[in-house]
Order: C-alpha cells, then structure tokens, then sequence
C-alpha cells in the first residue's frame, strides 16, 4: 500500500476524502441492499452483495485501490445493464475511480496498517 500511495492526506483533504468514501459507500450500500431484497437470481444477489462488501470497505478504508475499483465497476454494470439514471452510476464510477487514485485519507484503516511509521532511535549514553 505504501507504494501505491507517498503519503496519506491530513486536515481539509483527509476530511474531504472520508466525506467522498461515505458518500460512495451509502449510495452503493443502500442501492445494494434494495437490491438484493429483490433479487431474482443468485447471480444478482452474489453481485449485490459484493457491492455492500465493496461499499463497506470503503467506509473503513481498507484496501481503497482494490475496493474502489470494485465499487467503479459494480457502478458500470449497474449502468449498463438496468434501465437507471446515468448520471448517478457515472458519478459513483468516477468517485470509485478517483478514490483509488488518490488513496483513503489519514483517517482510513489502510493509514493506519500502512502508512509511514516515525521511529525515534535514542542515543544510550552512560
């Protein structure tokens, strides 16, 4: 992960990157969950149900590459194989897209398993 990502946001754009990854994790969650009720299939229910891991993951940020390329294209297929508004599934689809991009944020579980430690080395004197 720390090669993926130099750094991990802090102040204003931490707190603007959790506010992205809530956002695209209730829009995925609550669309999967209503789904999943009626889901017909159970290759519609396993696809669901991968949308509410994916979104899940993304609301802890853990493994954000992974979990917002998934939630990108989760939203793709959704738009092309329903009749829905594309506007909403093309925006989640960028956001997963730009969260995989740019990382989780400070506040994120990938930050705290995989950031930069700070070790401080004391000098024995004595």
């Amino acid at each position: 992960m720390r090669r993926l990502f130099s750094t991990f946001a802090e102040g204003w754009p931490g707190v603007g990157l959790l506010i992205l990854r809530l956002v695209a994790c209730s829009s995925i969650v609550v669309r999967g969950l209503s789904e999943l009720k009626a889901a017909q299939s159970v290759q519609i229910a396993i696809l669901q149900l991968a949308a509410i891991l994916a979104g899940a993951l993304l609301a802890i940020g853990l493994w954000t590459p992974v979990s917002g390329c998934l939630v990108a294209a989760l939203a793709l297929w959704h738009l092309f194989t329903k009749s829905v508004e594309p506007s909403s599934c093309i925006l989640l689809a960028v956001i997963g897209v730009a969260l995989a991009m740019i990382g989780p944020g400070v506040w994120s579980l990938d930050a705290r398993l995989f950031g930069w430690r700070q070790f401080l080395i004391r000098d024995r004197q004595g």
